[in-house]
């Protein structure tokens, strides 16, 4: 009987540390899947090939203020010159190195586009879904980008048009509006067959005044261009004279719905287009002198500021 139980006792110590052993075994397996498993990444590292993604700003606390403006998120950004949203709510911003910066709508980084050759950004424009535009005004060059930030196409202006291109656009048919500044021409250049197919005269309608022309813009079958000093040039999707707008002083405007906005006085103006009514919104006193531009989206308000991007929920 010792004997057997003997025998008995050795093949339960044999089951029960071979049992131990493979548990330990499942243990590690599962352990080390555990660390290889990938999540859903952060916006963040969505960036082009050879790029360091950015750091992902961190979100600030969500307390309106007594004009109950929320701010969620500081962007540090130098000198942000120039910002575009697209139909996705998608931010776009060139800083003062004329890099292009893609956010979510969030404002957290996305990708960023750093020219080979230094240039001056002029405008950048992105409500078209397929194509971003950046306009070199020291180059006289149009640069075309998809939404990932990767060029497409680059357009060197002075081998289609004599004279000088002050501010340019898309259009939603993908034909790129140009201001010449030279002999005060509103031209449209077609950049598939790479040709000119419209052209507008504006000596008639500027008269003997001395225009300054800061931007344009298409929406909704109109392009609006903006003279500083007399206000906004209304032409239909043709490029046919329509009204003028008196709404002076102005370098950026920005449409939302039916609305006309932009910042005047420390204070934001909307212009409703059909109705022709007119409201504002006061800005808080901090923000007032320093603000360059504003950009609504669907559920945030981005401001440019000298070294940041502020967003707002709405």
């Amino acid at each position: 009987m010792n004997w057997r139980c003997s025998i008995l006792s050795r093949h339960s110590i044999r089951r029960t540390v071979g049992k131990t052993c493979w548990l330990l075994l499942f243990s590690c397996l599962l352990l080390n899947a555990g660390y290889a498993q990938t999540g859903v990444p952060a916006a963040a590292s969505v960036s082009p090939p050879s790029k360091t993604a950015p750091v992902v700003s961190k979100p600030l606390p969500t307390t309106p203020d007594s004009l109950g403006w929320t701010l969620v998120r500081t962007i540090p950004l130098v000198a942000p010159a120039h910002a575009s949203l697209d139909r996705r709510g998608t931010l776009y911003v060139a800083d003062g190195q004329n890099n292009i910066h893609q956010y979510a709508a969030d404002g957290q980084p996305l990708n960023t586009y750093s020219p080979a050759l230094p240039g001056h950004i002029a405008q950048l424009e992105a409500w078209n879904l397929t194509k971003i535009l950046a306009f070199y005004d020291d180059q006289q060059q149009i640069l075309l980008l998809d939404r990932f930030l990767a060029p497409i196409t680059q357009v060197r202006l002075t081998d289609y048009i004599d004279g000088q291109i002050r501010t340019a656009t898309l259009a939603p048919d993908n034909k790129i509006w140009l201001l010449n500044e030279s002999d005060l021409t509103l031209r449209q250049f077609d950049p598939t067959p790479q040709r000119l197919v419209a052209s507008t005269p504006l000596d008639v309608l500027l008269g003997r005044t001395k225009p300054d022309f800061r931007f344009m813009r298409h929406y909704q079958n109109n392009l609006y261009l903006i003279d500083y000093t007399s206000g906004i040039y209304v032409f239909d999707n043709l490029g046919t004279y329509r009204k003028k707008l008196p709404f002076t002083g102005l370098s950026h405007v920005g449409f939302r719905g039916d609305e006309l906005y932009y910042v005047a006085n420390g204070t934001l103006h909307f212009f409703q287009l059909y109705t022709l009514a007119e409201r504002t919104v006061p800005m808080p006193a901090t923000l007032a002198k320093t603000t360059t531009q504003v950009l609504f989206g669907e559920q945030f308000l981005y401001l440019l500021l000298p070294n940041s991007v502020q967003v707002y929920r709405l």
